[in-house]
């Protein structure tokens, strides 16, 4: 079996573009796979059109190491986010499609599975009224579809520091959600790498109250001195390695002992197969993973087959019931929380278990998608008002 070439699918909201890319075979077999770029998908198509030529037409699927080596190596520039994420894009749709000629899903090709399902949080549920009232009702409708646990930055556009007022009005927040959701849900603190050390420290210490289940990049991730220097001073769990798009610059991290959970992004680090390696890595430092998951449906497919697989696999986020749930129509298949358990229960379907819809991704155009972290109203993933 041989590719035959690429195509590719933006997927477009105002806030955000997926970018699916389907592997076609000289056997009539096609796969897919997917990402989400900010603010860069055009230069993701663009390294795609070269590579097509380059390394990915005429390659054997089945050979998914070798495609992966050539395409990070084979060009001798570092690879960076955009070409890791090209790679992720192709190397899914490989596995997707090794998985169909075999007839089994991709989790038996990866060991086959230690679970029947993946615990779910949820994350993109607080677009709404950045107030106690309206994060109270909106943590209830999460918990009410059935999630055990869910994420939230309440820190609006903090940076660096945050003032004793914005200091108590995100915990304001944090508590009214709490009070939501229960003790026993899962409650993640997400601060998206806004803070300097000691101001992280400090609100890690003013949430404590609230349980978090982990303090989610509490520092910018280029400085690991600076992870590591919070994780010695917090009670609770570290997260972080959304925004390490190569599995071998995670090394740093395991030997700093600074995070307790990484959270590669499939859609970045290359791909099912790195990632898997990535969390074998992380099982010799006794460190679990939680991907980062904020693309669509074949994403969330991707990433659970690595979890069913994983023993140290702990949750998948999961935004599609919550931002952008009407994308989730451009894949048939999509997998879906079990309202009763909180979980993606075991696909059993060849492949990734699903099919991109050609035709209804044509109903959503790429945009000039723009999210900005550092704006007024960031939250609400509403680009016409988060001042731009």
């Amino acid at each position: 079996m041989r590719i035959t070439g690429i195509s590719t699918h933006v997927v477009g909201t105002p806030w955000r573009n997926l970018t699916y890319v389907q592997v076609h075979t000289d056997e009539g077999l096609t796969g897919v796979g997917e990402t989400r770029m900010l603010g860069r998908t055009e230069a993701l198509l663009g390294y795609l059109r070269e590579a097509e030529v380059n390394h990915i037409a005429g390659s054997d699927p089945f050979r998914t190491e070798d495609l992966v080596r050539r395409m990070k190596y084979g060009d001798y520039g570092r690879a960076g986010e955009i070409v890791m994420s090209g790679i992720a894009c192709v190397e899914t749709a490989c596995w997707d499609i090794k998985g169909k000629a075999l007839g089994v899903p991709v989790w038996q090709l990866l060991g086959g599975n230690l679970t029947e399902a993946v615990p779910a949080y949820a994350n993109g549920w607080y677009t709404t009224e950045r107030t106690p009232d309206a994060y109270h009702r909106a943590a209830r409708d999460v918990m009410a579809r059935g999630y055990r646990a869910l994420k939230i930055d309440p820190f609006g556009t903090g940076h660096l520091e945050l003032s004793y007022a914005e200091t108590r009005y995100a915990v304001s927040l944090i508590e009214a959600v709490r009070d939501a959701i229960g003790p026993e849900a899962e409650l993640m603190l997400e601060m998206h790498g806004r803070f300097a050390p000691a101001t992280a420290v400090r609100l890690a210490r003013e949430m404590a109250p609230f349980r978090p289940a982990w303090l989610e990049e509490p520092v910018p991730p280029e400085n690991l001195k600076a992870l590591a220097k919070v994780a010695d001073k917090v009670d609770m769990p570290v997260a972080t390695g959304e925004r390490i798009h190569d599995r071998i610059e995670f090394r740093e991290l395991f030997e700093s002992q600074a995070a307790d959970i990484v959270q590669p992004d499939l859609g970045h680090l290359g791909g099912i197969g790195e990632t898997r390696k990535l969390a074998a890595t992380a099982e010799t430092h006794y460190t679990l993973v939680a991907p980062h998951n904020v693309g669509g449906p074949v994403l969330t497919a991707a990433s659970l087959q690595v979890g069913f697989a994983t023993p140290n696999f702990k949750v998948l986020e999961h935004f599609n019931d919550f931002a952008d749930a009407e994308i989730r129509k451009v894949v048939r298949g999509a997998p879906e929380v079990d309202p009763a358990t909180g979980c993606f229960p075991l696909s059993r379907e060849p492949g990734l278990g699903v099919e991109l819809d050609t035709d209804a991704a044509a109903e959503f155009p790429q945009q000039r998608a723009h999210f900005d972290l550092w704006a007024e109203g960031w939250e609400t993933r509403d680009p016409s008002g988060a001042g731009r």
